[in-house]
């Protein structure tokens, strides 16, 4: 079926729309990676965005149902060069076609990604329309203007506290959104885990006997979370505290750092990236479209990795106090696998806690 992609600057791509046949409006991001699109379909940290996806050939080896990152697809929209219809894989439960379909999401295909990618490169990240309707840039407008992706941790957050058996650390996850490989990160280290929703109280935190706080990976604006920084800061004082990409953005926030929206964000399996005490570097995966501001930071909190492409900030440590967090996604697969020694420091930055305390 004939659709239209609609930016709120005006520019109109046409293409041939699939999966759930409704609109949809959301902000349109773009997507560098060459696999993976069952895994980005999934993140949690996409809700409320069009995705594009800059590899022109998307779907060719099905989906499955083991490698989704959440219960089902949390984005907007999504917009490809092209799919395929006959995917060849062996773990392949369905094409994506019919994925989108049962999950109710549009998709459109057919449009030109190379050049959709240049223009939310060069003009920033903007918010969009996928319609199989003749809507006029007027009526267009009015729809995107009504667009609002504030608070949306609030979708995404687990209701009731989760409980993982393991029989190492006992690590309290607040769960912004956060993806299932970051979950089984911990486990696989023997890891007990106790997810608790975004928004639980501190109090409600410590009557757990906990090793350590991680704060996880989200959407949205980590400004939106007033009350969740609140509790962070109170944490900070009294338990090791580690993060992930937003986690890591509300644990500089605690700390009295700033963020701010970066022009198109990073959003790929293909970032490099440097730790600054060993010198190495690593190709990350990412999902952010905000990062912490390097010139707010104080003198306590030491800037670990950096992003080799344009020197954002990667990761940071407190020098004073058991805090650690970084940016980028250690835990993505399919995407390179050798930042995922992080989780190890994570651990040991709990465990020097508890032998503190012995």
């Amino acid at each position: 079926m004939k659709g239209l992609l609609i930016l709120e600057n005006g520019i109109i791509f046409e293409g041939k729309c699939f999966g759930n046949i409704e609109d949809t409006v959301g902000e349109v991001v773009f997507n560098t990676g060459m696999t993976g699109y069952q895994e980005i379909l999934t993140d949690p940290s996409y809700y409320g965005q069009i995705v594009t996806m800059t590899y022109p050939l998307i779907g060719n080896y099905g989906v499955n149902l083991e490698d989704c990152q959440s219960d089902s697809p949390k984005v907007k929209g999504f917009v490809v060069r092209e799919k395929c219809n006959i995917p060849s894989n062996w773990r392949c439960e369905m094409n994506l076609n019919s994925y989108l379909k049962e999950n109710g999401i549009i998709g459109i295909e057919g449009i030109d990604t190379r050049e959709l990618t240049k223009i939310i490169r060069d003009k920033g990240t903007m918010k969009g329309i996928i319609t199989t309707k003749d809507i006029s840039l007027n009526n267009s407008n009015i729809i995107m203007n009504s667009f609002c992706n504030i608070n949306v941790v609030k979708q995404v957050t687990c209701k009731e506290p989760k409980i993982y058996e393991g029989t190492g650390m006992h690590i309290g996850v607040l769960d912004f959104g956060t993806k299932d490989n970051i979950l089984k990160s911990f486990i696989k280290r023997g890891c007990k885990l106790t997810v608790f929703p975004a928004f639980t109280s501190y109090e409600e935190i410590l009557k757990h006997d906990l090793d350590g706080i991680f704060l996880s990976n989200g959407p949205g604006d980590p400004k939106d979370l007033k009350e969740v920084i609140k509790t962070v800061e109170k944490l900070i004082n009294v338990k090791p505290i580690t993060g992930i990409c937003l986690g890591h953005q509300l644990i500089s926030l605690a700390l009295g750092a700033d963020t701010e929206k970066m022009k198109f964000g990073h959003r790929g399996c293909n970032h490099p990236v440097k730790n600054i005490r060993t010198g190495k570097v690593t190709i990350t995966s990412q999902n952010h479209g905000y990062v912490v501001k390097n010139s707010t930071l104080n003198e306590d909190i030491e800037v670990t990795h950096i992003n080799m492409n344009d020197g954002t900030i990667e990761g940071i440590k407190h020098k004073k106090i058991p805090v650690m967090s970084v940016q980028y996604h250690p835990e993505a697969s399919p995407g390179p696998h050798e930042s995922d020694y992080i989780f190890d420091d994570f651990i040991e930055l709990y465990k020097q806690e508890v032998r503190k305390c012995q």
